[in-house]
C-alpha cells in the first residue's frame, strides 16, 4: 500500500513543481496554496516506506495508511485537475487569443475558479496535516528510495528466462499409466492431481496432455482452465472453444449440450479440467452428466489444491503430488540462481541448502527465491538474506505464499504496483503485454524521467524484470520476436490480490456490492441484455479503472452511465460492449488516459468533443467496422501516443492535423481519401512526415488515390517502425502512375522487419526493396507485378508468401548457393498461374538463366512449404530440412515427382532421402496423378511406398485425387498398409485415422451386418 502512495506522492510533487502548474497557479491566484501542499506531501512521503515496514506490527499504523491512501488519491485527482487546465490552456491559446479563450480566462472567471480551487487545495492539505499529526507518535523514519529505474546489468537476454522442469518424470509416468488403464465400470473415469499451489500440477498436466503415447490413445483431447467460480455453462463454452458462444451470441445450455455431444459422444476422449475449486457435488454432477457420452476408456484429468474437490469428483484414487527432493530442489535452484554452475565455495552451497528448506520442495517458490538471489553476491549477501529475512518465515508445506511474498517485498516500489495491478485480470487470463504496459502508464506507474528511453520501453523493462523473477509465465512472442502475451500462475495471482487489498476488485456474476474505496474494477462475466452495471458499483465514485474483460452477448447502453458516475476514470475499456455511439459528454472524463471502444461495430463516428481529452494517451477503435471518420479536431489530443484503428473497413480518410500529434508512437492504419468532396478536412500522406516516433505496424490504404504525388520520402526516418503494409485496389480506377510514384517515395528505414504489399498494380517494385536487409517476413498478394527484386540473399528472411501474382513467370534470384535464403523457414506460393520457377537475376535481363537442375540449390532451413494453384510450376530447389509441413494442391504431377524422388545432400559425403523428417503432408487436386502409372515403373504404388518410408510423418491429408483416395480410403484400400503407420489420416475431408485410432471400425461392422 505505502509503496503505491510513495510513487503517487512523487507524481504529485513533480506536477506541483512543474513550470506549467506554477504558471497556472499564478493565473488562478493559488500559487501559495500549491507550494504549501507540495511541502506537506514531501514531508509525508518521506516516512511512507518506514510506515509500510511497521504496519504489520502496529494496527494503528495500518489504519492511518488506509486513511492516507484516500487522501493521497484525492490530492492526485485534484492536482491532475490543475495539470489538465494547464494542458487545455496550451491547446486553446495557441498563438492567438480567441474570443472563446478570452471569455474562459476572463478576470471574473479566474476569480471564481481560483477561489473554488484554493478552497479544495486547502481542505486536502488540512486532511494530510491531520494524518501527519496522528502518526508523529509512531517515530517513523525518513526513507527516500531512488525513483529512477535502471536495468540491472546481466549477460542474458529476455529469451533466456528459464522455463525449467525438474524431477517430474516419475510422476508423469505414473499418471499416464493410470490414464491408460482400462476401467470397465464406467465409460468416463475421473482422476485428480492434488497438491498445494506452486508444485507444478498444471505444468505436469501439460506434459501429460502433449505426450505422444497419450495422444495415440485418445481420439479427442480437450483442455479447460476452470478456476473460480464453477460455472457449468461457462465450462462447456470453453470446451467448445471460440467457435461456439462467441461475444456476438449467448447460446442456451441445451444448445451447448448438443454441440458438446457432437465432439465427444461415442469417442474416446481426454479432458483436462485445470485449477478446480468446486466442492459442491451437485454442481459437479451437473457437469459430469454432460460428459458421460464418451466411449469406454475416456478420461477426465483434474488438477486441484483441494483434497475435498478430488473426493467429490474422482472415480479413482487421487494422485497426490509431492514436493521435489532435496537433490532435485538444489538442481532447480542452481539453474536459476547460478546459471547451473556449482559454487566453488562449499559454504555457499550450505547456505543455499538452508534457504531451500524454506521452499519445502515447491518449484515456484524455488524459482522465485532463486531469481531474487541471482541479483545478490553469494559469498556476502546470501547469508544475510537467510538470517535476517528468510528466518522470519516458518516453513509450511501447505502454504508458500509467505515465501513468495518475501520476493515481492524485495521489488522496487514501481514494480510492486505494476505487479499488484495484474490482480485486475481473471485467473488464467492471457494478458496482452502491450496493453498491460499502456494501462500501467495510464495509472502513472511507469515514467521515463532522467532516461533516454521512452516510457513504453521502460514499461517493457519493468515487465521483463518481473518475468525473470517468475511473477509472469507462459510468455509468448509474435512473428517478429516481440513479447506479445503472458499469464500469471494462480498462486502469483493470489499474491497480487493479497497485496492489492481493497483497491482492486474483479466483479463476477454473484457480486452484490463494491467497497467505496475501490479504485480499479474489471468484470469477469458476460452481462446479458437485462443487466446493467451492478448497482453496488455506484458506491465506487472514485474509480480510476473500468475494464470489461468479458462483455458477452449483451446490448449495453453503458457509456452514459460511466460518464455520469465515474468522473476520475483514467482507464475505460468498453471493447465488445455493443455500444452504438460514444456520448458527447465523454469530454467530462478529463482524467482519461486510455479509451478502448474496439469491436463495437455499430459506431459510425466519434464525437468531436473527445478531442477535449487532453490527457488521452491511447485511443483504440479497431474493428469498429461502421466507423467512417475520426474526430475532425484530433490535433488537439496533444498527449495521444497510440491510435489503433485496424480493420475500420469503412474509414474514408484521415483527419487533417494528424501530423501535429508528434507524441504518436502507434498508428496502425492510414487511409488515403478516395472522395474529393471531403478534401477540406482530409489529411494526406504528408501528415506522416513529422511522425518519426512511430513504431510497431503501419498499414497504408488506397495508394492509387494519392493526390499531387509525394515530394520527399516520408517513412525513411522512422527507424522504430517494424512492419509496413501497402495496399491499393487492384480493380479500381485509380491512377497507376500515382500509385507507382507513391510507392517509390514510401521507402522505409532499413530496420524494417516485415513488408506486406497487396493489390499493387505496378509491374515492378522500386529499388529500395532490395535495401531492406533486416526483413524477417515478406507477404506479396493479389498484385500485377511481373518482376520481383531478388529476395534470396536477405540474411534474416524467415517467411516468404507470394500469392495472386497472376503475371509473375519467374522468381528472380541471385542464386549463390552459400547464401541462398539462409534463414527461410516458411515458403508459401499460391494462385500464381503463370509461375514457372526461379531464374538467376542479372543486370541485363537477357542474360538471366532459368534454374533448370533442381539439385543446384537448396533451402537450408525451410521447414514448411505450401504451394497451391500454381499449375505451371515445374521445379523448386531442394529443402533437406523440411520437417513441419508440405502442402501440394493444384500443381503439376512433375513437381510432385521432383519433390518426392530427388535425394538431397546433407553434406559432401552423404545422401539423405527427401522428406525424411516430414510430419504433415497435404496432397490435393494433382493434375495428371491418374497417369502416374505410365510415368513411373511402379505407378501410384511408388508414391504410397515412399510415404511408408516417411517414419516422422504424423498427418496425411488427401484431397481431390480420386485414384489415390480410393487406394487409401480405408483398410480395404490397396495401399492402406503403406500409410497405416501415420497417426492422422484424412481423405477428402473425412478422418480415417486420428491420433493413431482407426475410426471406421463401426462403419465397417455396420456394413457387414447389413450385408448379412
Amino acid at each position: 500500500m505505502a509503496e503505491v502512495l510513495f510513487d503517487i506522492a512523487w507524481e504529485i510533487i513533480k506536477k506541483l513543481v512543474s513550470r506549467a502548474l506554477q504558471e497556472i497557479g499564478v493565473w488562478w491566484g493559488v500559487k501559495d496554496e500549491l507550494q504549501k501542499l507540495e511541502g506537506t506531501v514531501s514531508t509525508i512521503r518521506a516516512v511512507l516506506l518506514d510506515a509500510e515496514k511497521k504496519k504489520a506490527l502496529n494496527e494503528q499504523v495500518k489504519v492511518r495508511l488506509g486513511k492516507l491512501q484516500e487522501i493521497v488519491y484525492d490530492a492526485d485527482d485534484l492536482i491532475d485537475d490543475f495539470a489538465t487546465e494547464a494542458l487545455q490552456r496550451q491547446v486553446m491559446t495557441g498563438n492567438r487569443m480567441t474570443k472563446e479563450v478570452s471569455l474562459f480566462f476572463s478576470s471574473s472567471n479566474r476569480l471564481v475558479y481560483g477561489f473554488e480551487m484554493g478552497h479544495k487545495i486547502k481542505a486536502i492539505r488540512e486532511r494530510l496535516l491531520e494524518i501527519d499529526a496522528d502518526t508523529e507518535s509512531f517515530n517513523l523514519e525518513v526513507h527516500n528510495e531512488e525513483r529512477d529505474y535502471t536495468t540491472k546489468v546481466r549477460d542474458q537476454t529476455e529469451s533466456s528466462v528459464p522455463e525449467v522442469v525438474i524431477g517430474r518424470e516419475g510422476d508423469k509416468k505414473a499418471i499416464i499409466e493410470l490414464l491408460l488403464a482400462s476401467n470397465s465400470e464406467e465409460n468416463v473415469s475421473v482422476l485428480s492431481i492434488v497438491g498445494i499451489g506452486g508444485l507444478g500440477k498444471t505444468t505436469l498436466a501439460q506434459f501429460i496432455f502433449n505426450d505422444e503415447q497419450v495422444s495415440k490413445r485418445f481420439e479427442v483431447k480437450l483442455w479447460v482452465c476452470v478456476s473460480d467460480p464453477f460455472d457449468v455453462k461457462m465450462i462447456v463454452k470453453k470446451i467448445l472453444g471460440p467457435a461456439k458462444g462467441t461475444k456476438s451470441e449467448e447460446p442456451e445450455l441445451e444448445t451447448l449440450k448438443t454441440d458438446l455431444g457432437k465432439i465427444i459422444n461415442g469417442k474416446k476422449y481426454m479432458l483436462v479440467l485445470d485449477d478446480v475449486w468446486n466442492e459442491n457435488r451437485e454442481k459437479w454432477d451437473s457437469l459430469k452428466k454432460l460428459l458421460v457420452g464418451g466411449s469406454g476408456g475416456s478420461k477426465i484429468l483434474i488438477t486441484t489444491r483441494s483434497r475435498k474437490v478430488a473426493e467429490v469428483a474422482s472415480t479413482v484414487e487421487p494422485y497426490v503430488l509431492e514436493g521435489l527432493s532435496p537433490t532435485e530442489s538444489w538442481s532447480l535452484f542452481l539453474r536459476v540462481a547460478l546459471k547451473g554452475q556449482e559454487p566453488k565455495d562449499s559454504s555457499v552451497k550450505k547456505i543455499g541448502e538452508q534457504i531451500l528448506k524454506k521452499c519445502v520442495g515447491v518449484p515456484l517458490a524455488i524459482k522465485t527465491i532463486a531469481g531474487l538471489l541471482y541479483f545478490r553476491y553469494p559469498e556476502t549477501q546470501w547469508l544475510v538474506f537467510l538470517q535476517e529475512e528468510l528466518s522470519m518465515i516458518a516453513p509450511n508445506e501447505n502454504d508458500i505464499l509467505p515465501t513468495l511474498k518475501l520476493s515481492y517485498d524485495h521489488l522496487p516500489s514501481h514494480l510492486k504496483h505494476c505487479f499488484a495491478f495484474c490482480a485486475l485480470f481473471p485467473k488464467d487470463y492471457v494478458i496482452d503485454v502491450k496493453t498491460l504496459i499502456h494501462l500501467c502508464i495510464a495509472q502513472g506507474f511507469i515514467e521515463s524521467s532522467n532516461s533516454n528511453l521512452c516510457v513504453e520501453d521502460i514499461g517493457l523493462q519493468y515487465f521483463t524484470e518481473l518475468w525473470w523473477r517468475s511473477f509472469f509465465q507462459e510468455v509468448e512472442r509474435d512473428e517478429l520476436g516481440s513479447v506479445e502475451s503472458c499469464k500469471m500462475h494462480d498462486l502469483m495471482h493470489d499474491l497480487a490480490t493479497s497485496v492489492a487489498g481493497k483497491s482492486i476488485c474483479i466483479i463476477n456474476s454473484e457480486e452484490k456490492s463494491v467497497d467505496e474505496s475501490v479504485r480499479h474494477v474489471s468484470f469477469d462475466f458476460c452481462l446479458n441484455s437485462s443487466q446493467q452495471i451492478p448497482t453496488g458499483l455506484s458506491n465506487a465514485l472514485k474509480l480510476r479503472t473500468l475494464l470489461f474483460n468479458r462483455t458477452g452477448g449483451s446490448r449495453l447502453s453503458i457509456s452514459e452511465v460511466i460518464v455520469s458516475n465515474f468522473r476520475v476514470l483514467r482507464v475505460c475499456d468498453m471493447n465488445w460492449a455493443k455500444i452504438e455511439e460514444v456520448p458527447n459528454s465523454i469530454n467530462k472524463l478529463k482524467h482519461l488516459r486510455y479509451l478502448d471502444v474496439s469491436h463495437n461495430e455499430k459506431i459510425v463516428a466519434l464525437p468531436n468533443s473527445i478531442t477535449n481529452l487532453q490527457n488521452l494517451q491511447v485511443l483504440n477503435v479497431s474493428w469498429c467496422s461502421s466507423l467512417k471518420e475520426l474526430p475532425e479536431d484530433i490535433k488537439k489530443l496533444i498527449n495521444l501516443r497510440h491510435l489503433y484503428c485496424d480493420y475500420c473497413s469503412n474509414l474514408t480518410h484521415m483527419p487533417r492535423g494528424l501530423g501535429q500529434l508528434t507524441s504518436l508512437r502507434t498508428l496502425t492504419w492510414f487511409v488515403v481519401a478516395k472522395d474529393n468532396s471531403v478534401a477540406k478536412n482530409v489529411g494526406g500522406l504528408n501528415e506522416l512526415n513529422s511522425l518519426n516516433n512511430l513504431r510497431g505496424s503501419l498499414k497504408i490504404w488506397n495508394l492509387g488515390y494519392v493526390k499531387n504525388g509525394i515530394k520527399n520520402p516520408i517513412l525513411k526516418d522512422k527507424s522504430l517502425l517494424q512492419s509496413l503494409s501497402l495496399s491499393s485496389d487492384r480493380d479500381d480506377d485509380a491512377n497507376v502512375e500515382s500509385e507507382e510514384m507513391a510507392f517509390k517515395y514510401l521507402e522505409p528505414h532499413p530496420n524494417l522487419k516485415e513488408l506486406k504489399v497487396f493489390s499493387y498494380r505496378g509491374t515492378g517494385f522500386p529499388s529500395w526493396v532490395s535495401s531492406l536487409t533486416n526483413l524477417v517476413n515478406i507477404r506479396l498478394g493479389n498484385s500485377r507485378c511481373q518482376h520481383l527484386p531478388p529476395l534470396d540473399q536477405f540474411p534474416s528472411l524467415q517467411m516468404l508468401s507470394i500469392w495472386g501474382l497472376d503475371d509473375l513467370e519467374y522468381i528472380e534470384i541471385k542464386g549463390q548457393a552459400t547464401s541462398f535464403f539462409p534463414s527461410l523457414k516458411f515458403l508459401r506460393l499460391g494462385c500464381c498461374r503463370k509461375l514457372i520457377g526461379m531464374k538467376r537475376y542479372e543486370d541485363d535481363s537477357d542474360d538471366s538463366t532459368t534454374i533448370s537442375s533442381p539439385d543446384l540449390l537448396q533451402f537450408p532451413c525451410l521447414s514448411r512449404f505450401i504451394c497451391f494453384d500454381c499449375p505451371n510450376l515445374s521445379l523448386i530447389p531442394q529443402f533437406p530440412s523440411l520437417g513441419e509441413e508440405l502442402e501440394l494442391r493444384e500443381v503439376r504431377v512433375g513437381l510432385v515427382l521432383q519433390i518426392f524422388t530427388t535425394p538431397t545432400s546433407s553434406s559432401s559425403s552423404s545422401i539423405v532421402p527427401p522428406l525424411s523428417k516430414l510430419k504433415k503432408l497435404i496432397i490435393g487436386g494433382i493434375k495428371g496423378l491418374e497417369f502416374l502409372e505410365f510415368l513411373t515403373p511402379d505407378g501410384l504404388q511408388y508414391l504410397t511406398s515412399y510415404l511408408h518410408n516417411l517414419t516422422s510423418l504424423q498427418q496425411l491429408e488427401i484431397r481431390g485425387c480420386p485414384l489415390l483416395s480410393e487406394r487409401c480410403a480405408d483398410k480395404e484400400g490397396q495401399d492402406w498398409r503403406l500409410i497405416s503407420h501415420i497417426p492422422n489420416v484424412e481423405v477428402d475431408g473425412k478422418r480415417i485415422q486420428w491420433e493413431g485410432c482407426y475410426l471406421l471400425e463401426d462403419e465397417e461392422k455396420s456394413s457387414t451386418t447389413s450385408e448379412n
